[in-house]
């Protein structure tokens, strides 16, 4: 369909005609900004749960691929054992402690959800999990493989 500048009546009317562009130009840059698996833009905070000490570039991988299924599902994953690694010492008792009863507490408080893969439930997920429950917040359980299963 296109804009006409005259009106049904055959009118010559700019000003109906400019209103109608501008509306077509902002629904086409809207589309352009929801085109990443969105259709109205919000994506709300989810806390990923999953294990990192043990195998560690083996449970990093997977964290990354949590994320990205998250991502998928129209939220923006938090996900702090990929990021704080990077500068917090994880054998460092008062820095692991800093990072997991200190940081992950608030920022899973900033998170509608929080999501939990695989079934193996290491300690750091197990207590991220209980501040999940004691502040009633909706927690959801994947497999490994990102299927959703019961708890």
């Amino acid at each position: 369909m296109s804009i006409d500048k005259f009106n049904g009546e055959s009118y010559y009317d700019p000003t109906t005609y400019a209103a109608l562009i501008n509306v077509e130009k902002e629904e086409k840059a809207v589309g352009r900004a929801a085109d990443f698996r969105t259709s109205d833009g919000y994506r709300p905070l989810v806390y990923i749960c999953s294990p990192y000490s043990g195998n560690i570039d083996r449970n990093v991988k997977r964290a990354r691929r949590y994320s990205r299924f998250a991502l998928e599902q129209n939220t923006i994953p938090i996900t702090p054992h990929l990021l704080y690694p990077q500068f917090i010492n994880d054998n460092d008792p008062v820095e692991r402690h800093l990072a997991c009863h200190k940081i992950n507490y608030v920022l899973i408080g900033k998170c509608e959800e929080l999501w939990v893969f695989g079934r193996n439930i290491s300690k750091g997920m197990e207590y991220e999990i209980s501040v999940a429950q004691k502040r009633k917040q909706k927690i959801r359980y994947f497999t490994e493989e990102c299927e959703e299963a019961a708890e």
